[in-house]
């Protein structure tokens, strides 16, 4: 019985790392706590403060207590260097997810959200501080700030602001060469290719099964130049197919060896920024892993073509929809 029960909470251990490698867009680092010392003067822990009430579909709701959430982004950089002098910085958020933890429903749900959204974003001034806002692609949050720690608030915020002013609790970033990186150490992924990659690369032939190795995990979850399809609301599928079936292959390699989640710990080390230390994401790991996830959700709208790039503008009701089922209950 004993054992059975020790099984059993190595095996939740195990599925707790590696989902967190997931959650930081295949990037783990349990044991290693790099941000303890960082300067986050400007922007302290948690968002915008949360509002007290919501009318939906006629219904007056307020937002529950015992909720945290977790926000993901994927960056459009190929290197971690060093924290940049200045408040702007040439890196975007390609990637957006929030993690929703309910503790008294003991769920967990995910939002997937276009990264070309079209949201009120935080100006910054040289120092740092809010000067201003500006309706831009939510990408583009990130790029205001040093490139790490008020960069990935700044996105917080602008996220935020977008879903009326819930809180961000937390938050992780990581560089898109980690997802290779870490796509390599598990043996590769297959998949199903789901869209037609002629002139873009020949070896992707959609309804065909691939195993994806090295750079061309980039080019299926990334791409959108060269495709029929080229909107972002097509790739979030794809990456939200990837990351399924990272997840399955990860934990077959954590359970079958036991050095793999040290290993990758140590190879991924470079890649995140946070302001978690490693203890706390792994008890948010272990959270997620024991609570019961609801699926990811995405937000609708409409995909434009703007003047240079894409811009998504999302239906204000699917907004407010995806806010009261995931923080709200009716009013009393």
């Amino acid at each position: 019985m004993g054992r059975s029960r020790d099984s059993k909470r190595r095996y939740l251990q195990i599925a707790a790392i590696v989902f967190t490698f997931i959650l930081l867009l295949s990037t783990a680092l349990l044991m290693v706590d790099l941000w303890e010392n960082k300067n986050n003067s400007y922007f302290p822990g948690g968002t915008v403060g949360t509002p007290s009430s919501i009318e939906y579909d006629g219904i007056e709701y307020e937002f529950r207590d015992g909720i945290r959430t977790l926000l993901v982004m994927g960056l459009d950089a190929f290197t971690e260097a060093d924290v940049i002098e200045g408040y702007t910085n040439p890196r975007q958020a390609d990637f957006v997810m929030l993690f929703v933890i309910d503790d008294e429903a003991k769920t967990v749900s995910a939002l997937h959200i276009n990264r070309d959204t079209m949201a009120d974003i935080p100006v910054l001034g040289i120092a740092g501080e809010k000067i201003g806002m500006v309706n831009k692609q939510l990408a583009l949050a990130y790029t205001y700030g040093n490139g790490k720690v008020v960069s990935c608030r700044n996105t917080a915020d602008a996220v935020s602001f977008l879903l009326y002013n819930v809180q961000i609790d937390h938050y992780v970033s990581v560089t898109m060469d980690s997802v290779p990186l870490f796509n390599d150490l598990v043996g590769g992924v297959e998949i199903t290719v789901l869209d037609d990659f002629s002139g873009v690369d020949d070896e992707l032939v959609k309804g065909e099964k691939v195993t994806l190795m090295g750079d061309k995990v980039l080019t299926y979850i990334r791409s959108r130049k060269g495709l029929d399809d080229s909107t972002n609301s097509t790739r979030m599928i794809r990456q939200r197919q990837y990351l399924n079936a990272l997840y399955q292959k990860a934990l077959e390699c954590a359970k079958n060896d036991e050095s793999f989640v040290l290993n990758a710990s140590v190879k991924m080390a470079d890649h995140m920024v946070s302001d978690c230390a490693s203890n706390q994401l792994a008890e948010l790991a272990q959270t997620i892993v024991e609570y019961e996830f609801t699926g990811i959700r995405t937000i609708e709208g409409q995909n434009i073509v703007g003047e240079k790039y894409m811009e998504f503008y999302p239906d204000s009701e699917s907004v407010k929809k995806n806010v009261v089922e995931l923080f709200c209950a009716p009013k009393d």
